[in-house]
């Protein structure tokens, strides 16, 4: 008796389940291990002032408002523009500090509101020692 072998065509298969897992699991790992960076930091074309430079003191929080109205504190941007949240974000990176001395570096296109909401978050906090950043005037350099 002999036994007749089928002669179907084998082709290989392909299990796509475990490939789906291990392209997840790297997937997944990629996503955890990865660090976003921004390419460019803050970008604030300071106004101009005729006013000699002062040294800034070491201890100084920096507070920067960009020309859309976004608040930055030590160089790290607020999730919004609320007063409260500002105020919240100053009183963290004083760090128990009475009245620290705040730098505030506004672009020269801010709106003028957002100045004066940052104004009144230190005033409300206590901090009376504020000082603006500007940049040398044009006119005045080149005498």
């Amino acid at each position: 008796m002999r036994f007749r072998k089928s002669q179907r065509d084998e082709t290989p298969e392909v299990i796509i389940v475990s490939l789906i897992d291990v392209l997840l699991t790297i997937v997944i790992f990629f996503m955890v291990t990865t660090t976003f960076n921004r390419l460019a930091p803050l970008q604030i074309s300071l106004p101009e002032s005729s006013a000699e430079a002062r040294d800034r003191p070491a201890e100084s929080l920096e507070l920067s408002i960009d020309a859309q109205g976004r608040y930055y504190v030590l160089g790290r941007e607020l999730v919004n523009t609320q007063l409260e949240t500002l105020k919240r974000a100053l009183l963290d990176a004083a760090g128990g500090r009475e009245s620290p001395p705040i730098l505030l570096s506004a672009d020269a296109k801010t709106p003028h509101q957002a100045v004066i909401t940052a104004l009144d978050a230190a005033r409300q906090l206590g901090f009376t020692r504020l000082s603006f950043a500007t940049a040398r005037a044009e006119a005045e350099s080149k005498r």
